[in-house]
């Protein structure tokens, strides 16, 4: 994309010796927006990155793995600091437009004298590196880099304008709503306001990042930015532009999101819940996240069993309002429970062939009102316990 630069370098602070070192640089200064963790335990970028963020400009995103710099005090803070200096001081670019994110393991002080040492290399590396390149540098867990790009359009009285948006995102544990737990950098060629990419980023999050769950862990450092840097042809002011621009961002924004969840820490299935016919859209989110969240659920879809009664009983613990006797429960295009009542053995063996696929479509009907909401979320296997047991090790 136009005015976008990338670089991932190796900076041995991952035992493995695997890129850990990402950069983006925007060419000039990017109007920019973001959300961090609702998690009040909070690494170091992310209080540091929550005051930059107030002034709405970026032009560099400094990234780390390997090493979370949470729970590490007034250091932590000051390690934080000197990264944004080590990267303003050598694109000769203003500290206050430059982020910086960490992920990894939490407690350890920051090795920023392995940072400092590499930032001629990561500077040099951003005329050959790619995107791929800063998407390998800031995975932890991860078996994958998630990535994707779409273009758009507007119409204006002088015709047709393009703008393009791409996403980089990690996450594979501590996967929950709450701002969801990953590190994810939105870049478009838009011109737009730094208050309407907020508005934009917010609702996107909302219909995506917020609506995931792998494990029901929310992680310290959390953190969802998006650069609009103004290098394409799109003005993005009024009412159509902006409907155009959030359907493009919204669909980047869940495509990531369902990345995250596909990758997610032992996962071998995709699922998606839909909660509808609640008395309220409040009850048709509470009682998905439940189902979402139900470790019980999640290893009846790694089982392949269509176990209806782990699902309804979530549901009834969630505090929404639910009526057994009203409820539908749908596996794929399968009814197995009609108005409480289990729909027999056949229905329970064509539903089981559903549990088979890599992704399965859930429905919950309450048959209460107009409420309506789903949420995106993976299944637990045994690996899921290996890696988090290894993870320090």
């Amino acid at each position: 994309m136009k005015g976008f630069k990338f670089a991932g370098v190796c900076a041995g602070i991952k035992k493995n010796r695997s890129l850990d070192l990402g950069l983006i640089y925007s060419e000039k200064p990017a109007r920019a927006a973001a959300l961090f963790t609702r998690n009040q335990v909070v690494a170091a970028p992310v209080v540091l990155g929550r005051k930059t963020m107030e002034k709405g400009m970026l032009q560099a995103i400094l990234v780390n793995s390997g090493n979370a710099n949470c729970f590490t005090g007034e250091q932590g803070i000051a390690h934080a600091e000197q990264c944004v200096e080590f990267v303003a001081k050598a694109l000769r670019i203003d500290p206050g437009h430059v982020l910086v994110s960490s992920t990894g393991v939490i407690g350890a002080p920051l090795p920023v004298d392995k940072i400092e040492a590499k930032i001629p290399e990561i500077l040099k590396s951003l005329d050959n590196c790619t995107i791929v390149d800063f998407a390998s540098a800031i995975l932890t867990t991860d078996t994958c880099t998630k990535m994707v790009s779409r273009t758009g359009k507007i119409n204006t009285p002088d015709g047709e304008k393009n703008f393009t948006i791409m996403g980089v995102a990690k996450g594979s544990g501590m996967i929950r709503p709450d701002m969801a737990t990953m590190l994810s950098y939105i870049l478009t060629d838009a011109d737009i306001s730094s208050s309407l990419l907020k508005q934009a980023l917010t609702h996107a999050a909302s219909r995506s990042f917020n609506r995931i769950t792998v494990d029901g862990d929310t992680s310290t450092n959390d953190t969802l930015v998006c650069m609009a840097n103004g290098e394409g042809e799109a003005v993005i002011d009024s009412d159509d532009a902006c409907a155009s621009f959030q359907a493009l961002l919204d669909e980047v924004c869940y495509e990531l999101a369902k990345k995250i969840v596909k990758d997610g820490e032992g996962a071998t299935k995709v699922a998606f819940i839909t909660v509808k016919g609640a008395l309220t859209q409040q009850d048709a989110f509470a009682a998905a996240e439940a189902i979402a969240h139900s470790p019980l659920t999640k290893t009846a879809i790694y089982g392949q069993d269509p176990n209806w009664g782990r699902i309804t009983a979530a549901a009834g613990r969630s505090g929404a309002t639910v009526d057994q006797d009203k409820m539908d429960l749908y596996f794929g295009d399968i009814l197995l429970v009609r108005n409480g009542q289990w729909q027999g053995t056949a229905a329970e063996k064509e539903a089981a062939q559903i549990m088979k696929q890599d992704e399965i479509s859930i429905v919950l009907d309450l048959n209460l009102g107009e409420g309506r909401d789903r949420f995106l979320f993976c299944d637990f296997s045994e690996n899921y316990v290996k890696i988090n047991a290894d993870y320090r090790s």
